[in-house]
């Protein structure tokens, strides 16, 4: 009696579930975030079923380990963020901040723009990316280079900005 496709796939689903969310609960460390990515890892062998049918079991293990670091580096970077607010949050003092004060705010934004406006493209994307909390890994990837070349680049486009800021503002004091 040959077995259909669905049913093949449902023996799978029942012979290896339990032990894919419980080896995502005990790596993420959350019931629900780990149903949702078994729900995953599931869905992406019904997709993509592995050539091997026999391999299904170390298939499963490899796409439940990326798929909880990858979850794992989102919270971290949603952490990181959070932090980052909240600390902006303490710097500002409680009373509310007068006109100004947010217009102040506002012209130190649009002087920082112009200053990376001068850098080049991938100056500006090292920098922002940083700024947006990317790890030195990400940033890698995303410029496609070596990840031990992202801190000295940083370092330097760092650098070169400081120049630009330093240059308007000797240009500004000898017009003034």
């Amino acid at each position: 009696m040959e077995h259909s496709a669905p049913d093949l796939f449902r023996n799978v689903f029942e012979q290896h579930y339990p032990s894919v969310r419980r080896k995502l609960a005990a790596l993420v460390r959350d019931e629900a975030a780990a149903e949702d990515l078994a729900q995953e890892a599931f869905l992406r062998l019904y997709r993509n079923p592995p050539d091997q049918p026999g391999s299904v079991g170390a298939w499963l293990h490899r796409v439940l380990t990326r798929l909880a670091y990858d979850y794992m580096e989102k919270k971290a970077r949603e952490r990181a963020l959070a932090q980052r607010q909240e600390q902006h949050l303490l710097a500002q003092p409680l009373s509310a901040s007068s006109g100004e004060q947010e217009a102040l705010a506002r012209d130190e934004q649009e002087q920082v723009r112009a200053w990376l406006e001068g850098l080049s493209e991938r100056d500006r994307q090292l920098l922002t990316l940083r700024y947006e909390g990317y790890s030195y890994e990400e940033i890698a990837k995303q410029l496609q280079v070596r990840q031990p070349q992202v801190g000295t680049m940083l370092k330097r486009a760092g650098e070169r900005l400081k120049r630009r800021a330093l240059q308007a503002e000797g240009a500004m004091r000898h017009e003034g």
